[in-house]
Order: C-alpha cells, then structure tokens, then sequence
C-alpha cells in the first residue's frame, strides 16, 4: 500500500475517533483541515480502498419572497373560497372580486386554483358556487412547515407531502437548492491500519534553497504528489452558452463571406409589414401577435418615392404584375411604432439604401411577439436572418448556402420541401437531422423575395431570403427541453455547461 499522507492520517484519526464514521462536514470542522483537503484525503483513501464514500442527494427548499407573504396571510384560492361562503355560497366574479380584498394578479391567479383544486362551479353568467368548505390542503400545510424551520429539507418529509412539494414548485412559489452530502467510513483494511498506529509528521510540498544548502532535505518527508486524484472544483468565468452559440454562428457567416448588419428594436409598421407586402388587416398585426407603442405611438415614414410605390403596390398590385390586396393603403397605420417582429425589418431597411448587388448580409438579433410564455414559447427570443442578392442567383444558391450553414455547424443531414411564407415565392422550409433525438426539426423558412416586394424599392435583381427562430438551435445543441431555462440564469446550469460541446 503506498505511503499515507499527512493528511490522510489526520482523517482516519479523526474517523476512529466518531465510530469510524462521519460526514466531510464533521471531519472539517474536528481536524481543522479545510474542506478540499479532506475531499482530496477522502477520495485518495477510497482509492487505496481504507475508507468508502457514501454519497447522498438533498434538496433543500425554502419559501421566496411571495410564499412567505402568502405563509403571513393566506393563499389567495384560500381567502376567495372563505369570501364566497361569506357571501352566501353563491355570488358573481365581480362581488368576489370586490370583497376579497385582493390585486388583480392575486385574484387572477386565487380563481384558477379554485377551478383546479375543484372548491367551486361557475355557470354560464359567470356566478361562482361554493360546492363544498375545503379542508387545509397538503400545499398549504407544507408552506406552514417550511414557514416555521424556514430551510427544509425535501427527503425528510411525509411521502404524502412530496406532492405538494411539486405543487409549490409550479406556482413558483420556492426556492430550490439541491446539495450532495458525503460520508466517509471506515471499512476492515482501514481498521486494521489503525491498529497499527499511526504518526502524523509535517511534510514538506516544497523544496526551498535552503533545504538543499543544509542537506535538510534527506531528514524531512516529501509530499508525494498524485497527479490522478481530482483536485477541487472551481468555475472559471465563461461567456453565457447562449451568447457562445451567437459568437459560433456569426462567425461561421463571416466564414462564408458574409456581413453583418443591425436594425433598431423599436421600428415602424411600414418597414415590419408594408414593405413585406403583408396587408394592414392580416391577422398577424393585431394586438394578439405584435407588441404597440403607447408612447410615442407614431414614427416618420421613408421618401414620397417608396411610400407610393409600397401604397400603390398593396391596392391594386402597381407595376408589379400583381393585382395587390385591393384596399384602401392607410398612412396612418403604416407610421405605428412596434417592437419588431422578426429582423427582416432590418433587412428590408437595408436593401433599400444598397440596390446594386452583389450583397450578402446576416442578422442575428433579438424580436418580440405578444406569445403566451410556456415550455417552447417567449415573448423575446432571437431570430437568424440573411440574405444574397446577386445576378441570376437561383433557389438552388439558397438551398446549397443553408445546407453548407447547417454542415458547419455539425448537423449533415438536411431535407428541404415546399412551403408557403407571405413575401417569398417561391418558399421551402429546411429541415435537419438531429442524431441524438433520432428525429427531423424544422429550422429555417426560405425563398426569394417576391416581386411585389422588391419593385416598389427599386431593387431589379433576385434576392434569396432566409429567417428562423434560434432558440430551437440553441436548445438542439445544449440538449434543453425547457426555453425558459436558457434566460432564467440558473447558475448551476451556466456552470455545468461545458464550454467546448
């Protein structure tokens, strides 16, 4: 058996001291050492096979800052059912609502409990009845646990509790920590090692010129070094995964000769839809699906030339061929101030200042929708936009570009096929092969700008478009199921993200 360490004999001492048994904690705080010494004593004696490690999960939940004003009072679907029975059993939403003595939020969120937890039936006029005085519920008594300890522990409670634990969790009402607690044990080699006895001497880890001058250095011990053992974790500071994926994608476009452009956030209808050829009562700028600013509401409007052209083009098709969307074009609503739906705003923007090809451009950029945030949905999230104009390019340029896109960034199998988007024509969307779901995603939409939105700009050559959602890349290649998670700044999965995938 190699050599013990100073160390390491500090912590069988210390072990056969407790019963041959203690957590790391314990044995930090008998011996003195810190923490990473008896982790790196405990993991080389498990190695020479003296001691085990015995490994135990913890999860550890305290109530945030809205649990403990709800441990104060009481949970909101608690305090309407209380008001409703007060009430008779029997009364509309908007009695309830002026009785209950709770915020709007509160009493949105009290209201769809008392649907889910099944305390109260709603008719057709919106008239609430009591079906029954509910008994304290598992959630709320887990709230009082935690309420008096303040920190719990998850694995020491009731089974039956458990659930509520995950009810909690869903109305993000905790906090969540989970730890790794360690015990070290004694097992018969290491028992019979102590019988032995053992001395503890100071080591030396360096060798200094005086040591070497005196010749002190044959009467001390050297510490040996096991280069194997793991030493102490640390996290170094690193760039977000999500901003490193951005970096790797820019740079791959510049790779292909490529040049990045920007637009503003903050853009006008006319440049987000009008020049798009998208018609001012599609359903899609309607205040379901795009954000309005409520002050400022309006923005300036490009040169008499292009507005025009755009006006005339969306009426009765202009010299485009087309015969347009046949109303009447509003200035107005061309001039409304939205957050950006997708970065073709941008793009759009610069084609009109760069009419000559060739021109290659990309945009990786932040948009808005008005979504209902969930598992695969945000209301802010990044879009990958680019376009080339150039002589006679075809829609076989585009396809090969897209396909050499997606090889450098590893994924080799792509599929394309016919498509339907509202200023392309005409248009496909791509497809990639992902190995380790063993599945086809759908990525970009892609095609050439039609006519009706390239005339009214002046521009007279084919431009090949493409445009997608990020996220879904990003959580493709950081094996994400939960988009929430990429913003939410998880520490410990920013720190368990490796940084070369």
């Amino acid at each position: 058996m190699d050599r013990l360490r100073k160390n390491e004999k500090r912590t069988l001492l210390v072990l056969k001291g407790i019963s041959g048994k203690g957590s790391v904690d314990q044995i930090v705080e008998i011996s003195g050492l810190a923490h990473s010494a008896v982790m790196r004593a405990a993991l080389s004696l498990s190695k020479k096979k003296i001691v085990i490690i015995n490994e135990q999960k913890q999860t550890y939940i305290e109530l945030n800052s809205e649990g403990k004003s709800y441990a104060r009072t009481e949970l909101p679907e608690r305090k309407l059912i209380m008001t409703l029975i007060q009430l008779g059993g029997k009364a509309p939403l908007d009695t309830i609502r002026e009785n209950a003595d709770l915020g709007e939020k509160a009493f949105r969120i009290g209201l769809g409990w008392l649907h889910q937890k099944n305390w109260v039936k709603e008719d057709e006029e919106k008239i609430l009845r009591a079906i029954n005085i509910p008994s304290k519920g598992i959630d709320e008594e887990l709230i009082s646990i935690i309420d008096e300890k303040d920190v719990v522990i998850v694995e020491d409670l009731k089974y039956d509790l458990h659930r509520a634990v995950l009810m909690l969790k869903r109305r993000k009402l905790l906090n969540v920590e989970e730890k790794v607690s360690r015990e070290l044990e004694l097992i018969s080699t290491g028992w019979e090692l102590l019988k032995k006895g053992l001395e503890t001497s100071e080591e030396i880890s360096k060798l200094t010129p005086e040591l070497i001058r005196t010749r002190k250095w044959r009467e001390i011990d050297l510490r040996r070094f096991d280069l194997v053992v793991p030493g102490p974790i640390t996290y170094p500071g690193k760039i977000h995964p999500v901003k490193r994926i951005i970096q790797r994608i820019k740079e791959i476009f510049i790779e292909m000769g490529f040049t990045e452009i920007r637009g503003p956030i903050v853009e006008t209808a006319f440049w987000n839809f009008d020049a798009l050829f998208q018609p001012q009562d599609h359903p899609a700028r309607d205040m379901q699906d795009t954000f309005y600013l409520k002050n400022p509401t309006h923005g300036k409007l490009p040169k008499e030339e292009i507005l025009n052209a755009v006006g005339k083009t969306h009426e009765n098709g202009w010299k485009t061929g087309s015969s347009g969307w046949g109303y009447k074009w509003s200035r107005r609503e061309a001039r409304s101030l939205v957050l950006r739906t997708h970065t073709t705003a941008a793009t759009i923007r610069y084609l009109a200042k760069h009419k000559k090809p060739p021109r290659k451009v990309f945009s990786v950029d932040r948009v808005y929708r008005n979504e209902k945030l969930d598992y695969k949905h945000l209301a802010e999230f990044h879009q990958i936009e680019g376009i080339i104009m150039d002589k006679n390019v075809t829609l076989r340029d585009l396809m090969g570009t897209l396909k050499e896109f997606y090889m450098k960034l590893g994924l080799e199998k792509v599929q394309f096929w016919p498509s339907y988007f509202p200023y392309t024509e005409p248009s496909v969307q791509s497809t990639v092969y992902v190995p380790e779901h063993k599945t086809w995603v759908e990525l970009c939409g892609m095609g050439m700008f039609r006519p009706e939105v390239l005339a009214p700009l002046g521009i007279k050559n084919p431009v090949l478009a493409w445009g997608g959602g990020l996220e879904r890349l990003i959580m493709l290649e950081l094996g994400v199921d939960d988009i929430r998670l990429l913003y939410k700044n998880d520490l410990n999965w920013i720190r368990r993200t490796p940084i070369c995938q």
